[in-house]
């Protein structure tokens, strides 16, 4: 993390107002909405960004999926966050920096400059070597530690048509698919935001034959002895 680095934030207010959630909440667009109004989201340094609760960091957290199983991986020592070495993700994401804002500094659509981030950051951890649907289906709150109060994710399904997915981090290790029974059972080694997410991936799955739910629907967060911190690239 440098010291000149911005992330993409929003007030802390704006969420209160739609109604704080903790774990996941699958009433996307009614947050969305409101997150990527105008006048809502703006970069600020990640130094302050990571102290400061008043304000949410917005991590996309891309889950991938091919014929009822989902890309997992261990977080190797190469991990930008090194308090999540030796644990397991389903997610891959990053913060948002002002690098991948390319539109006008004024009357930018902060939506398309989130969702140009998305593929930026995946393509930085992986090839995906197949095509793809992606629908955001989840967003994702942890209030129960520190790292959680300053971080919300919003998380990505991408249906792969093959899985042909191979890593460019070195950060990533021991990559491969597992079905959602063989996840279950290392479901204790996962970082907490994979494991919220396992516990909602069959609704997310389900939410594509399905029209969305129009109240929130919400996954508790897991009880575990494990490190509570959440899984996300710096």
């Amino acid at each position: 993390m440098g010291q000149d680095e911005k992330v993409l934030v929003v007030e802390r207010s704006v969420l209160d107002e739609l109604g704080t959630f903790h774990g996941l909440t699958f009433d996307v667009e009614r947050y969305l909405d409101k997150l990527f109004a105008v006048g809502a989201p703006r970069f600020m340094l990640r130094a302050e960004a990571e102290k400061d609760p008043a304000h949410k960091q917005l991590i996309p957290y891309v889950l991938m999926v091919c014929e009822g199983t989902c890309l997992t991986y261990i977080r190797g020592k190469r991990a930008g966050e090194t308090r999540l070495v030796g644990n397991r993700s389903i997610g891959i994401g990053g913060h948002i920096n002002p690098v991948d804002d390319a539109a006008p500094l004024f009357n930018v659509d902060y939506r398309e400059v989130y969702m140009a981030a998305v593929q930026r950051e995946v393509a930085e951890e992986v090839n995906v070597e197949t095509g793809h649907a992606d629908r955001i289906v989840a967003l994702l709150n942890d209030d129960t530690n520190d790292v959680g109060q300053v971080h919300l994710g919003i998380v990505h399904l991408w249906t792969l048509e093959a899985p042909h997915v191979t890593r460019r981090e070195q950060m990533i290790t021991q990559m491969e698919f597992m079905d959602l029974d063989a996840l279950q059972r290392v479901r204790d080694t996962m970082e907490t935001w994979s494991q919220l997410c396992l516990a909602g991936l069959g609704q997310m799955l389900d939410s594509g034959r399905k029209a969305r739910p129009a109240a929130i629907e919400e996954i508790p967060l897991p009880r575990t002895d494990s490190d509570p911190r959440i899984g996300h690239k710096t």
